[in-house]
This record gives structure tokens, sequence and C-alpha cells, in this order.
């Protein structure tokens, strides 16, 4: 693929599948903004991918509308267009539904789906002008569940249905799509960087028809196919990338 010339923004970008997808844009000649909260992740990310002609980073609170409306007023100044969008930043506070505080629900529902929606609102004009995509990042949380999870889930299920949403009040002009990534392990996509981790067992591995675990390149992978023009008639779709594991059924002998 081929996006020289072209601008993405990326929420979340200074690490794991945000820092995956910044790099695989590169790799293909785009400029990237990395719309980062972590004041420590973005310079180090900015560092690690050694491309400062095409990279930006701005530190952004998702949640808070000021922020994401400077952040892209910084995009626009810097490479004066927007021809993507990933909302890829996400929290969770996964805790037994007794002990979760309202603020923290909010605090949730504010990263992970309200800053998708600003993010949107904000960018939609300059999509509409370059005939852009939007790429939001959920979760096979949005489709499945552990306990303990109620905010995060609902956020990542809230993300599915914004994305049609968007893609129905924004076509033709922008398309939008969303990816539900699986078990997919970052570790070395972190700041700092991580202790070295034990391997997956073959029993973590084989619940997954794939034969393994994700890791970021592989929605990485299907970000950019999502913006590409190859993807020009899909709009409004979810595509589940967890290497099949939603699908297996599990029975308790």
């Amino acid at each position: 693929m081929d996006f020289g010339g072209k601008v993405a923004i990326v929420t979340g970008g200074g690490g794991g599948i945000g820092l995956a997808t910044v790099e695989a844009f590169l790799a293909t000649g785009a400029s990237v903004v990395l719309a980062e909260m972590d004041v420590e992740a973005g310079p180090w990310a900015l560092a690690r991918l050694g491309q400062p002609a095409r990279t930006l980073f701005v530190q952004t609170d998702v949640a808070e509308e000021a922020a994401v409306g400077a952040m892209i007023e910084q995009a626009l100044g810097r490479f004066g267009r927007i021809d993507y969008l990933v909302n890829n930043a996400g929290i969770s506070r996964n805790r037994a539904l007794a002990q979760l505080s309202l603020a923290d629900w909010h605090r949730v529902l504010g990263t992970n789906l309200t800053g998708a929606m600003l993010c949107a609102k904000y960018a939609a004009e300059h999509l509409k002008a370059a005939h852009g995509a939007i790429v939001n990042i959920a979760s096979t949380r949005a489709l499945m569940s552990e306990p303990n999870t109620e905010a995060y889930s609902a956020s990542k299920g809230g993300l599915v249905a914004l994305t049609h949403a968007l893609a129905v009040s924004l076509g033709p002009a922008v398309r939008a799509n969303c990816i539900s990534p699986g078990w997919i392990v970052t570790h070395g996509y972190h700041h700092p960087p991580e202790r070295p981790r034990a391997k997956l067992s073959e029993a973590d591995n084989a619940q997954h028809p794939a034969g393994r675990a994700g890791q970021p390149p592989d929605v990485a992978s299907m970000v950019l196919y999502l913006c590409s023009d190859a993807a020009g008639f899909i709009t409004g779709q979810n595509f589940v990338v967890d290497g099949g594991m939603t699908k297996k059924m599990i029975y308790v002998e």
C-alpha cells in the first residue's frame, strides 16, 4: 500500500496496537500524529520511530473536548490535512460491580467511547475533504465478557454502534469501520520496557484456531486495509481479529 502524502491521526499511538499502527502507516509513506495521553510514552515512541519529519506527538486526553480540538488544530498546523483517524485510545477499570465507582465508569466511557466521538466530530470536515476513513478499535469484549468488565465492555460495545452511526452520518465522503481485537500480546510495544514475560503456554495458543495469540501488527495490517482504496466498498462494519477465538466452543469437562 502507498499512503505517501497522506496524514493519519492515531489516538493512543504511544504504545501497543496504536504504536504498531503508527509504524505501519510510516512504512507506507504516510505522516502520523500520535495523540497520546502519556507524556513519557509519546517522546519515547517518537525516538523509537526515528521519523521526525513525518511524526508529531500531541499530549491529548481524548475525553476532554478542548484537548481534542487543540490536537486537531496542531495536526493541521503541522501537516495541513487529515486523511485517516484511528480511534485506538483506551483504558480499563476492571473491578467487582459493587466496587465500581461512578467516577471510574465515566472515566472509562469518556476515554474509550466519548473520546472517539469527539475526535470524529473535530476531524469530520477535514476527513470529508480528503475522502478519508475512520477506524475505531473496539474489542471482542463488545461481544463476550469476563467477570468485572462492565465499564470496559460497555464502552467497546458502544464503539461498535458508534461506528455504523458515523458511517451513515459521514458517508459517502468518509467511510467508518471498526476492529475488535481479541487476545493481542503487546509486549515490546510499551514504555517503559517491560520485564521479560513467560512464553504463552500451549493451552493459551490452542484456544485460537489460528494456533497462536495475536500481535499488534495483526491489527495494524487490518487498519491499513480498511483505510486503503481496496476497502472502498466497506463501511459501517465490525471486523473481529482474534485468531478465531470467539468462534471456538469451550466445554468444561
